[in-house]
């Protein structure tokens, strides 16, 4: 399994032009491992052979670094759920001070136990977004928020750019298909003081599938009486 894992994000990281750190294939062989064992319990992804994790797990994280580098930065991934993309970018930038933030506090769980099996430094915590990112030790401290699959984008702006320093950015992992909800948010991102930056689209390799990021850059600060509820987020989206 470990020679599986690390044979195709050795290639992939080539094709995609990204350096692998020393031994990191060590370290993504342990992640499927434990994700095989321990997510089916935890309901954390339906895809569980290794090619595929991979592929659409591993790689399709590791590619947001041929859109931003990240380096040195604080970080903050929002619905982290199996840790992507979060963890895995961690993998590949050690120097980056992640947080994992899942309101399921099972996910939480497999997260803390992962990171500690894996001897990988991070803030992992069972919290709901729109609750803590109006604390003072949480509001516009991180230099990026990055999230995959967790809500159409007029809702996750408002989940995670209160989290966002100005100046700083969010990365939201999206389809190809995503244009007009990208063209649907630029209000929220507006409202919330930010603008679309780029869209960054990329093949993950061997899969012959396309993938998208999408930059919202902060521009100024997000005014105090957002997040809303989440409900509201939903039923009235900015």
């Amino acid at each position: 399994m470990f020679d599986a894992i690390s044979e195709i994000i050795g290639q992939g990281v080539k094709e995609m032009n990204i350096i692998l750190p020393l031994n990191s294939e060590a370290v993504f062989g342990t992640y499927y491992d434990f994700l095989a064992e321990r997510g089916k319990l935890v309901n954390l992804t339906a895809i569980t052979e290794p090619e595929k994790v991979a592929r659409l797990h591993f790689l399709d994280s590791i590619a947001l670094l041929g859109a931003i580098s990240l380096k040195n930065e604080r970080v903050i991934d929002v619905g982290s759920g199996a840790g992507f993309p979060g963890l895995v970018l961690k993998i590949m930038r050690p120097d980056i001070d992640l947080t994992l933030l899942d309101a399921t506090g099972k996910k939480v769980t497999f997260l803390s136990e992962l990171c500690e099996l894996l001897k990988i430094e991070t803030n992992c915590v069972n919290a709901r977004a729109e609750e803590v990112s109006h604390m003072d030790t949480w509001r516009e401290t991180f230099d990026a928020a990055v999230s995959r699959a967790v809500a159409e984008l007029r809702v996750l702006c408002e989940l995670c750019l209160p989290f966002v320093k100005v100046g700083g950015v969010m990365v939201a992992m999206k389809s190809v298909n995503s244009d007009d909800e990208i063209d649907s948010a630029k209000n929220a991102m507006a409202t919330l003081g930010a603008e679309l930056e780029r869209v960054y689209d990329y093949e993950i390799p061997g899969a012959d599938i396309t993938h998208r990021a999408v930059l919202v850059r902060k521009i100024s600060e997000t005014p105090v009486e957002y997040p809303r509820r989440y409900a509201r987020m939903q039923n009235f989206p900015l």
